[in-house]
């Protein structure tokens, strides 16, 4: 989702943006977020009733010794580096080893190689950046047309599908199993720590296996719902079209990956069914960890119950006020609608409220799919217009843009928000 041509930066500043892009990360900022933390929080004092039985806290009546506790302390500070090391290889494994592999791909593939040199495009900036963008889930490409022109290049679409997953959806799981892997290598209590004291470790992706299971199961269905309808309706039409049956296959699977929070496309969104809009308009708004999780696994933990408990008196009022994100989420498109009134009715084929609704949804969920601007679908043709790969965004109004700009925040802050399980005190009956 860009104002601007991407082709129209120079090399240094896709470098620029590339950084920009790595240090905004959710892989990158949780990891800072996590070790900065324990850097300023003041050392930890453990309960006096527990003590560690074979690994695992449990619950003792009598009073540790001195000894136990610097054990305790110890292990504790050794797991926190532990975990922070672990990150960090994860983030650096991955990009080294995604820009090198896409690096090696376009040197080998002639036709991959002929369009960055057509577009004067650097072949190690263009690794590198995909790369970190793809994981860190930004969405841009250095050419105008996003991934279209790479749309018949299908082992590089295969080797973004991983990096597209491990950065956002199954980052969770993928790092439970690393530690468990390490934990099953190296037999150091450090990982048993880890995976046995998540939450007071305090690493929101570190979540209980029974969970990262269902997560697995709940994304890798929804890529399945997803597949299924895409080629259903959209083998035959014009967006598929001059593809063999293998491209269409790995390019619709590319597509259906990549609407949970990617935003590269091989495909023109608005040569689309509105079904598919539809649809990729709800996995948009879907957070990364939406899972199934039957009610007899979810867990309840005694000390997050009994804290939300002692908010709760200080926070009901703002709870009784606030709405559901998705409520939010009706006022901002309103709101769009009305700074754009005269193009929805001047432009309806290019401005309609589904294609407001997309952009605004990707927004909140942070894709960056855009529908974008044809000027062959205005109804009073403007011989001033000439098409553009920006999104559709940059033909709105400025109070447009900045309502948009507040969405994009709005969805990237919204797990730090006091509403996001708003809405509660509304009762439909």
């Amino acid at each position: 989702m860009s104002v601007v041509e991407m082709e129209v930066f120079s090399n240094i500043q896709l470098v620029i943006i590339t950084i920009l892009m790595f240090l905004g990360g959710e892989v990158f900022t949780s990891m800072l977020g996590f070790m900065l933390s324990n850097f300023l929080s003041k050392r930890r004092h453990f309960e006096k009733d527990r003590v560690i039985d074979s690994g695992n806290w449990v619950e003792n009546q009598e009073k540790p010794n001195t000894s136990t506790i610097t054990n305790l302390e110890t292990l504790e500070r050794k797991s926190i580096k532990f975990l922070s090391y672990v990150v960090l290889g994860y983030l650096l494994v991955v990009h080294i080893v995604g820009s090198s592999l896409i690096f090696i791909y376009i040197n080998l593939i002639h036709s991959a190689k002929t369009i960055l040199k057509t577009k004067n495009i650097s072949i190690q900036t263009f690794s590198i950046f995909l790369t970190v963008s793809t994981f860190t889930n930004c969405g841009f490409v250095p050419t105008n047309e996003n991934m279209i022109v790479f749309k018949k290049n299908s082992g590089l679409l295969l080797l973004l599908i991983p990096q597209i997953l491990l950065g956002n959806t199954l980052y969770a799981p993928t790092l439970r199993f690393i530690i468990w892997l390490f934990k099953k290598i190296t037999r150091k209590s450090e990982f048993s720590y880890i995976l046995d004291n998540r939450n007071y470790l305090g690493y929101d992706h570190l979540h209980p296996g029974t969970y990262c299971w269902f997560l697995v199961i709940t994304v890798m269905g929804f890529i399945f719902l997803q597949f299924a309808a895409f080629c259903s309706l959209e083998w035959n039409s014009e967006a598929l079209s001059g593809l063999s049956s293998y491209q269409k296959i790995i390019g619709s699977l590319f597509q259906v990956v990549n609407s949970r929070h990617t935003g590269e496309s091989i495909v023109d969104l608005s040569l689309m069914t509105p079904a598919i809009l539809v649809l990729f308009a709800v996995m948009m708004y879907l957070p990364p960890g939406t899972s199934f999780l039957p009610v007899r696994y979810q867990e309840i933990e005694t000390s997050e119950s009994s804290s939300k408990k002692k908010k709760k008196k200080n926070i009901s009022i703002m709870e009784n006020l606030t709405f559901s994100q998705l409520s939010y989420l009706t006022i901002f498109i309103t709101l769009i609608c009305i700074t754009e009134k005269t193009s929805l009715k001047e432009d309806p084929l290019n401005f309609n409220v589904l294609n407001i609704t997309l952009e605004v949804i990707s927004a909140y969920g942070n894709v960056g799919f855009s529908t974008g601007y044809s000027c062959a679908r205005q109804l009073k043709h403007d011989s001033s217009c000439v098409d553009t790969y920006a999104g559709f965004v940059s033909r709105w109004s400025t109070e447009g843009k900045v309502l948009l700009i507040l969405v994009m925040f709005f969805g990237r802050l919204k797990k730090f928000s006091i509403n996001i399980n708003g809405g509660k005190a509304w009762l439909l009956s």
